[in-house]
């Protein structure tokens, strides 16, 4: 079962993980060379940048987005704003493993991203959860080993005596007073040869080896203890706590355990500048931290901040040489404080930039502005008088017309998705019915009729999704989820369709709301158990079928024309309470029909009567979710 919940997630988790990875890398290389240009500056410049990039691996990119997109929610028939290259830059650059929209449609003329997301990280059955094992075993061992390392430090902890009284405490206050530490820190003497350190972040404790004052002057102890109570008041603890959690994470990336060593060989440095700026003599600072490495044993962890870490032999230079540091200029901290924003506020604009892209079909200019209807009419509609419902919905240059359509099938027709990825909303989305006759003005009538067909697809879309935010004040949203789907496929001995020829008509004749016969080259009725298609794609099939199955149908038959077609089946049948049967094969149950049925169930009727065949699988199913809707206004 687990396995084929990771198989299943796969396809979403490993672009996300790549992407996370691929920009905490990218802010890691960032940090490098800010780094080195500060390298005559402070150490505790250089310690803020490596810990940014460091914290950075906890922190997505992709929350700070979702935070953007949902502050700039789109408004429907909103006209996408000209960044289109902006926008694609960014997202090369930041998202290098995320399909693109683009990609898919040209190799799927069923223009779904979403569902095509997962091909890119389509892998063999069973190495999702193989990867996942390596990652929980080698997440283990470094919690392991770090733990027995944190149970020997607190073991000592316990067993030392709290200091009462002595020149070592009285030190310890004094430079708790200079530093500003207004906490005070308890300090107990082990008999461990542990060197001196800060254990503990929230209730900090020196942990001083017994015998090691001996060897000590008063200079060099209280060198020991302002270097100490500086890791104190700079929350280092806190800090390397949170690195540690990077390297559990992420132990397999290798510059992140080399970002540990930085971070450590900095912290010292800004401790170390930090007690020379007070005036400490350094040729006594120097020897406190050479007779502390004779007398101890460095620290097992890196969140127990002590004495002896980072490059010695480099740490005596620059103590006893005096290098000199220098403050971070104005032009620096400008330059940093607009890097920090660009980290924070980029991917939140990168977001309210990627809301328009989830709505439109094409990017409106002010030379081709977004296309509209001159007038439209919006009616409820009533059923005949057999009391039957009948839904026919026509395109034809300048004109819209629909008969008995659900608000929810013009969404999924206006945004290009099957009806059953639209969620959310009144119930009445779904029950009330309307008739809808809208007309274009006769110069846009013109232009439309010079563009080529797949622009003409696009115009009819934009029309309708300008139309319902008018009329029904629409507002959506974009989601993805991993769901049961179909796909729609070839059968064995081929499909059994019918192409299209110009000019066909249904010989019933189909009226629209004002009495008169819909004719033209694409046209669908839909009555119960039964459908007719004429000039029809596949995706139109797809999408009835879609809502009729009560899941989500993917075309992967890869018939590119326009098609007539009829099919009957049984509408006693419930399609969307049947049982799936194994990704790839028939459904299990419920497929065969009454044993008194004269018509077979729709899975049959669609493999006898269309040469199609559905098979159950798994994938990304891209969802609109209504925000707001209003109901129309009559007239």
């Amino acid at each position: 079962m687990i396995p084929n919940y990771l198989s299943a997630i796969w396809p979403a988790a490993a672009p996300a993980l790549g992407n996370h990875l691929w920009q905490s890398t990218l802010c890691l290389a960032l940090a490098g060379i800010l780094t080195l240009m500060m390298r005559k500056n402070r150490a505790g410049a250089r310690y803020a940048l490596w810990l940014a990039a460091s914290v950075k691996f906890l922190i997505p990119f992709s929350l700070l987005i979702a935070v953007g997109i949902h502050l700039g929610r789109p408004i429907a028939g909103a006209r996408p704003t000209a960044t289109g290259g902006v926008y694609w830059a960014m997202e090369e650059v930041s998202q290098p493993f995320t399909p693109r929209a683009a990609s898919a449609q040209a190799a799927d003329t069923s223009r779904r991203p979403a569902q095509n997301a997962g091909l890119r990280f389509r892998m063999i059955r069973g190495l999702p959860a193989v990867l996942v094992a390596v990652w929980f075993c080698g997440f283990l061992v470094v919690l392991a080993v770090w733990c027995a390392r944190w149970r020997r430090i607190s073991a000592a902890v316990r067993e030392a005596v709290p200091s009462r009284e002595g020149r070592e405490l009285e030190a310890l206050r004094r430079w708790e007073h200079l530093a500003g530490v207004g906490k005070r820190i308890e300090m107990r003497v082990s008999r461990t040869h542990l060197e001196p350190g800060i254990f503990g972040i929230v209730k900090p404790v020196l942990v001083w080896p017994e015998g090691i004052s001996e060897r000590l002057d008063d200079a060099q102890l209280e060198a020991i203890l302002a270097h100490e109570v500086w890791h104190v008041r700079r929350r280092d603890n806190l800090a390397a706590a949170l690195h540690m959690l990077v390297e559990a994470l992420f132990w397999f990336h290798p510059l992140v355990w080399w970002l540990g060593a930085q971070l450590v060989e900095e912290r010292e440095r800004a401790c170390d500048e930090d007690v020379l700026r007070l005036g400490h003599p350094p040729q006594a600072y120097a020897e406190s931290i050479l007779k502390t490495c004779e007398f101890c044993v460095g620290s097992p962890l890196a969140c127990v901040s002590g004495v002896t870490g980072a490059d010695l032999k480099e740490r005596i230079i620059r103590i006893m040489t005096k290098r000199l540091t220098t403050q971070l200029s104005l032009g620096r901290k400008l330059l940093l404080a607009m890097i920090g924003l660009a980290a924070v506020a980029g991917p939140i604009v990168f977001g309210l930039l990627h809301a328009p892209q989830v709505r439109a079909q094409s990017t409106p200019t002010p030379e081709a502005p977004a296309p509209s209807f001159e007038v439209a009419s919006i009616k409820p509609n009533k059923p005949d008088a057999s009391g039957r419902m009948m839904v026919a919905i026509q395109f034809a240059p300048g004109r819209f017309t629909t008969t008995g359509a659900t608000l929810k099938q013009l969404i999924a027709l206006a945004y290009d998705v099957r009806d059953t990825q639209v969620s959310g909303g009144p119930g009445w989305t779904d029950s009330e019915r309307y008739d809808i006759d809208a007309k274009e003005a006769d110069a846009d009538v013109a232009r439309f009729e010079k563009l080529p067909p797949d622009q003409r697809r696009q115009q009819h879309q934009m029309l309708v999704q300008g139309l319902l935010a008018d009329r029904f004040k629409l507002r959506l949203r974009h989601e993805s989820k991993e769901s049961m789907v179909y796909a729609l496929v070839v059968a064995k001995n081929g499909p059994k369709l019918h192409e299209a020829k110009p000019g066909d008509t249904y010989p019933n004749g189909i009226k629209g709301p004002d009495g008169r016969p819909l004719g033209g080259p694409q046209m669908m009725r839909m009555d119960l158990g039964e459908v007719e298609g004429q000039g029809l794609a596949i995706e139109a099939l797809a999408r009835l079928l879609s809502r009729q199955l009560g899941r989500e149908v993917v075309d992967k038959t890869g018939l590119k024309g326009s098609y007539d077609f009829t099919l009957k089946w049984n509408p006693e049948q419930d399609p969307s309470a049947m049982a799936m049967g194994p990704p790839g094969g028939p459904p299990a149950a419920g497929s065969a029909p009454p044993a008194d049925s004269s018509e077979p169930s729709i899975f049959t009727a669609i493999q006898d009567q269309l040469g199609l065949k559905l098979e159950s699988t798994k994938g990304p199913v891209e969802i609109l979710i209504v925000d707001h809707v209003e109901q129309p206004s009559e007239n």
